[in-house]
């Protein structure tokens, strides 16, 4: 996506404050009555039920009359829903989300071209430069560590602190092929120090003896925060601080740069509801729907709409990230993958 000038970001940002109370403002009203005369939207969803899409479907319903019908599913289970309805020539997903899922499906030529009103007004990476998708929320990968076994001022603070004899034997990820498990974490390696360096470094961690579980970011955290190991490697840094909220002994660490991934949002091809998929999007968008995300305690990507966790957003100053397109991830994932097994396994 080229780079917009000064001025056509001024205009756009106006254009966005106008626009505050939610898409209603933002889209043509024949958009809000076609979705009505539809009457429901299918969403395919990896984002957690009770904590986000229930509340989002309800709100949602509540403002334009339109019906959520939620399925949730990761993101290869959805893509392959997807490609079997297309297959049957029965489309039943309207829209879907995901960290990697459109990279899938757009080469299958199975996704809409087509981003919200919104868009225009987003960080460049944060938008499909070919049309295809919008980032809803933002993750952001780091460590995430026990602070009943790592004393304030023993922790790592830069990348190769982790090569540190003392760590050895005590640090724990994911082993699944995730951006948040051990593979994201070499991926990022290789982008932050350069290949050959970022291998090296891999290399040499591999002798740490870090153990790998079959589990998701949040159950490698919660191993951690029950004192079986000290640190984990690439969990959600939201997660720690929802944990510690509650009481639990743990804290992320901001070492820099952080990997961020996006949950992004498309709509299917042949969407059989395509006016009340586009409507959603543009709701999820709006600063209503950011906020949704906001209290559930997601990173909203609305720069309106503060996260709820002061600092677990990058601000490119205090915490910098390198966020990395769902094409480059499905892209990147089999070598990440290939190096986690040669050092890890």
């Amino acid at each position: 996506m080229k780079q917009r000038s000064a001025s056509m970001f001024s205009i756009a940002w106006l254009v966005a404050a106008l626009l505050m109370r939610g898409p209603a403002g933002a889209q043509e009203q024949a958009l809000v009555d076609a979705a009505k005369r539809e009457g429901s939207v299918t969403w395919y969803t990896a984002l957690i039920i009770d904590q986000l899409s229930r509340p989002a479907a309800e709100a949602f319903q509540k403002r334009y009359g339109v019906k959520i019908e939620y399925v949730r599913a990761n993101n290869t289970d959805s893509v392959l829903r997807i490609i079997n309805e297309s297959r049957a020539g029965k489309m039943m997903a309207d829209v879907f989300d995901g960290t990697s899922t459109v990279a899938s499906l757009k080469p299958l030529g199975l996704v809409m071209k087509w981003v919200p009103d919104a868009a225009k007004t987003m960080p460049p990476e944060y938008v499909d430069p070919e049309g295809y998708w919008v980032a809803t929320s933002l993750y952001l990968h780091t460590a995430g560590i026990n602070t009943n076994l790592v004393p304030p001022g023993s922790e790592p603070r830069v990348w190769r602190d982790l090569l540190d004899p003392k760590w050895k034997g005590k640090m724990v990820w994911g082993s699944t092929p995730a951006t948040s498990a051990g593979p994201g974490f070499i991926g990022h390696m290789l982008t932050v120090m350069g290949e050959q360096q970022g291998e090296e470094f891999i290399r040499e961690l591999s002798a740490q003896q870090i153990t790998g579980v079959n589990a998701a970011a949040r159950q490698v955290l919660d191993q951690v925060i029950a004192g079986e190991y000290a640190i984990a490697l690439n969990i959600f840094n939201s997660h720690p601080v929802i944990s510690a909220q509650q009481g639990a002994p743990t804290t992320w660490l901001p070492m820099q740069p952080a990997m961020g991934v996006f949950s992004s949002m498309s709509i299917t091809k042949d969407a059989p509801h395509p006016n009340a998929a586009k409507l959603l999007i543009e709701y999820l968008m709006s600063d209503e729907g950011q906020a949704i995300f906001r209290d559930a305690d997601y990173t909203p990507v609305n720069p309106r709409v503060a996260p709820r966790i002061p600092g677990i957003r990058a601000d490119g100053v205090n915490l910098k990230a390198i966020y990395y397109a769902p094409e480059t991830i499905m892209a990147s994932m089999p070598k990440w993958v290939d190096l986690f097994k040669r050092y890890f396994r």
